[in-house]
């Protein structure tokens, strides 16, 4: 049985600025997009909001609703009762009969008072809740038209794009087996680390790409060797020579342009 060919390093750090090269073609597709999912999300978030509070309004108007319903109700009690003690007031016998019915009416007239009252403090605060309902509608809406017009507009920017993520998701996947997980981890814990998302970068004028710190000539020497993986002291970034960097920028330019 053959022996499974080892990865040198030098393939490895091909297949790592391989894989820096595709997170940042990435990167610049979601630049292009720019802040429209965000601004989708807190489009959609706004909107469930804004239907969170309609269905509160909504559901305290139902409940008024009800009451008034109630209080009508007994509005119709009190008066049946009160036509009873109209009633009874005929053949009353003595005084006392007389006072005590006419006190029983005169809290019938004034439960129907006090129902009346409830009565128009509850439409007063139905009126209220409906007027916000419509502004909360109005807003709702035009949130769901502004919602529409960027989901369109990131639709669109999508399937501009969609392909060529794919693709790109296919080469990352493909590259990544080419390289230990310790060093997956790692390009992606400095990958988070840094501004730019630049994990890996080529000597350029004798120091690491975007930094002004000088590297040793002897460790330029040894990057050029392509024996080992270096990282910059300074930044934490993976350190490839210029001439790597050219080659593969090239490569993945002709995949980039398929």
């Amino acid at each position: 049985m053959a022996k499974k060919k080892e990865t040198s390093v030098e393939e490895k750090l091909r297949a790592l600025y391989d894989l820096q090269l595709i997170d940042t073609r990435v990167d610049e597709i979601r630049n292009v997009r720019g802040e429209l999912p965000l601004e989708v999300e807190d489009l959609e978030n706004d909107i469930a909001g804004l239907d969170t509070r309609l269905e509160k309004f909504t559901t305290e108007v139902a409940d008024f609703e009800l009451q008034i319903k109630a209080k009508k109700n007994d509005i119709e009690v009190a008066k049946e009762e009160h036509k009873k003690y109209a009633a009874r007031l005929d053949k009353v016998r003595n005084n006392r009969e007389y006072n005590s019915i006419t006190k029983e009416q005169e809290f019938q007239e004034l439960e129907m008072q006090l129902a009346e009252k409830n009565i128009k403090e509850f439409q007063a605060k139905i009126e209220q809740k409906n007027i916000t309902i419509e502004e909360l509608t109005g807003k709702t809406e035009e949130r769901k038209k502004h919602l529409k017009g960027k989901k369109s507009e990131l639709d669109a920017r999508l399937s501009e794009t969609a392909k060529e993520e794919e693709m790109l998701a296919k080469k990352s996947a493909e590259f990544e087996k080419k390289i230990e997980e310790h060093l997956i981890a790692a390009y992606k814990r400095i990958r988070s680390n840094v501004k730019n998302g630049l994990a890996i970068v080529p000597v350029e004028r004798g120091a690491s790409g975007g930094s002004f710190f000088t590297i040793p000539p002897q460790t330029q020497m040894e990057i050029a060797s392509r024996q080992k993986i270096i990282t910059d002291e300074h930044s934490g970034r993976i350190l490839i020579d210029a001439q790597l960097a050219a080659e593969e920028k090239e490569k993945m330019g002709a995949i980039f342009s398929k």
